[in-house]
């Protein structure tokens, strides 16, 4: 029943990094929060913001929800009319020993008890399939959602959180609008049919029998003050349970490499011990409310037996009514039951309503205008002209930046860690915005042109090689799922991994694992040079692509990159300095700015900053 509560969301604004608000937020902008340490973790029973905006889900499946509905009126008149049959029965048939009439009432019974059960199949049958329905759109639409979201909604927000709202709340929702309203609506349906029914049949004794309904009301404005306390905890309690999980599995590494696995369960069992006395003290107060509503029941059950019984014996009323209200006070409460039951259901419903819909609302920071273009195929000219960017409102990383790479040019970027030599990498291709400037390929403004047709014509190797699930010949033709296994191994070919490919088991058809974990690091790295190729990009971006593997390897790697570079422009981003003596041009950032540029040779000659840097960064033992 019980899921951990999740984050906030900002929205919009500037561009953004790791562990900085975005530049443009001022007054707008709020960072992640976890939802189970907030005091409306569970929501509200009712949220006319979330209300509002569930007819158009339900709008997807009204075909499946009327189908539900029929069955459900159908459920609900037959509930009603059961006791009301047994009372003629009683009272027309069996005082007066009318065989014939008990028959025929007794098929009439058999009848309405078909039609309930054809009532609830229908209910529960296509209300399954409106919900299941529904979590196809909804996570559809959240996970189109998510990938048209920009880098910095990335960097403010965890990924399991947002998992959790695809996931877990989608659940919720699905639950509250296929089922939960229904319900409720049949509950309240219910109540009023059979008071109406109760009070049409003998208004004194109805009064009498429902005489215990305010005293059931209060018990259960009472219960729901404590109970809102004890369910938020519970939210609370699984939410660190989670993280403690998240970050122990991640980090399991780590924690086997310095042997912490002991000091790592104590941790843990503290909070799952917490997360222990959080549902026990939730399973308290729903076992509390139970017993009230049942003694309750039996409490009317009782007014009817007295009362009723007395009204029989002097001749008020007959004994079918008495029957008939005996099996209404059960009919009655049930209802009552099951919406105690619904109450945190609801308040989590609406919760995780009010989540999902605040990822929804979340603008894509970097969206296509509305006259932007198609980029033509580019020749891989690169101009960034006065640019200057931040991740945070105060502080820029790039300052006034003039950066000019021709077509056919390799070009290497390098400086010390925080020189801003990445943000580089992913203005070019509009991963962010700039805060001010102009970013030109082949003159063409980043920011006229789309970013699917940009995109697709700019390769880029990170430093982390990240590789998705299936087989290495998925992941190269990652890019061009069209592509045929001949076009793959030439690309593989290219990248210079051909021959370790085709040395494992599988070949092309090996399974990675998650994230590659069965392949060496270098291995990835080169597949993921294969599949940057694979797309054949006029512009290629290495982004530290070296700094992982060993020297070996950063030696084939650079030989790859001679045949990869013919015809193409390479921006190459190094923090080894041995790795980019080779190209065309060398650029050196310093705290955001360009501080020199030349060749290798040149810039050793001058014995600037790039010839300290080449001396304390050049081999990899002094970095």
């Amino acid at each position: 029943m019980y899921s951990p509560g999740t984050g906030g969301f900002y929205r919009g604004g500037g561009a953004g990094g790791p562990g900085q608000r975005p530049q443009g937020m001022a007054g707008r902008l709020r960072s992640s929060l976890d939802a189970a340490d907030r005091d409306d973790a569970l929501g509200k029973v009712y949220d006319i913001k979330v209300i509002k905006r569930l007819p158009r889900y339900m709008a997807w499946v009204k075909k499946y929800l009327a189908l539900a509905g029929i069955g459900t009126v159908l459920r609900t008149f037959t509930n009603i009319a059961i006791p009301f049959v047994v009372a003629l029965v009683t009272n027309n048939y069996i005082r007066n020993h009318n065989i014939n009439g008990l028959n025929i009432a007794v098929l009439v019974y058999l009848a309405l008890a078909l039609l309930m059960m054809a009532g609830q199949y229908l209910e529960t049958l296509f209300l399954s399939y409106g919900g299941q329905s529904i979590l196809l759109k909804m996570r559809t639409q959240m996970f189109d959602h998510l990938h048209e979201l920009s880098m910095s909604f990335f960097d403010h927000n965890k990924v399991g959180k947002v998992m959790s709202r695809v996931q877990n709340d989608v659940d919720d929702l699905e639950t509250l609008v296929t089922q939960d309203i229904i319900y409720l609506a049949a509950d309240a349906v219910t109540l009023v049919g059979i008071a109406v029914v109760m009070l049409f049949m003998n208004w004194q004794l109805a009064l009498i029998t429902l005489s215990v309904v305010p005293a059931l009301v209060i018990a259960m404005l009472i219960w729901r003050r404590h109970a809102r306390i004890a369910f938020i905890r519970v939210r609370q309690a699984i939410a660190i349970v989670n993280d403690n999980l998240q970050e122990s599995i991640s980090g399991v590494r780590v924690t086997q490499a310095m042997s912490r696995e002991g000091e790592n369960s104590k941790q843990f069992n503290v909070v799952n011990k917490a997360n222990l006395d959080a549902n026990i003290s939730a399973a308290k107060m729903q076992a509390f409310m139970m017993p009230i509503v049942q003694i309750l029941t039996d409490a009317g059950f009782c007014l009817v037996l007295v009362f009723g019984g007395l009204e029989v014996l002097h001749g008020q009323t007959t004994a079918g009514v008495m029957l008939a209200f005996l099996l209404y006070i059960q009919r009655f409460f049930a209802p009552i039951q099951d919406i105690t039951g619904l109450y945190t259901d609801l308040q989590q419903a609406m919760a995780s309503g009010a989540r999902i819909f605040e990822l929804i609302d979340v603008v894509p920071e970097i969206k296509d205008k509305p006259d932007a273009i198609e980029m033509p195929k580019i020749k891989g000219d690169i101009s960034l002209e006065h640019v200057k960017f931040g991740y945070d409102d105060g502080k820029e990383v790039l300052h006034d930046v003039d950066f000019h790479v021709n077509a056919g040019e390799t070009v290497a970027v390098v400086g010390r860690t925080g020189a801003g030599k990445s943000s580089l990498a992913s203005l070019i291709t509009r991963l962010y915005e700039v805060r001010s400037g102009e970013v030109l390929i082949d003159g063409y403004n980043v920011n006229s042109v789309t970013q699917h047709s940009l995109r697709r014509q700019i390769g880029v190797v990170q430093q982390d090689p990240f590789l998705f699930s299936g087989t290495i010949e998925d992941n190269i033709k990652f890019g061009r799922p069209e592509a045929t296994h001949e076009e793959v191994v030439q690309a593989a070919k290219t990248a210079g991994v051909h021959q370790a490919i085709i040395r494992l088991e599988h070949g092309y058809d090996t399974v990675v694992g998650e994230r590659g974990a069965n392949l060496s690091g270098g291995e990835r790295q080169f597949v993921c040079l294969a599949r940057a190729i694979m797309t054949d990009p006029a512009i290629l971006i290495m982004d530290e692509a070296t700094s992982s593997v060993d020297t070996n390897t950063e030696h084939l790697i650079q030989e790859s990159m001679g045949r990869i570079a013919r015809g193409r422009t390479c921006v190459i981003i190094a923090h080894r300095l041995s790795t980019v003596t080779n190209a065309d041009r060398i650029v050196v950032f310093e705290e955001g700015r360009i501080v020199e540029s030349g060749t290798h040779r040149e810039l050793m000659d001058k014995q600037g900053v790039y010839y300290q840097l080449f001396q304390t960064l050049s081999s990899p033992g002094l970095e």
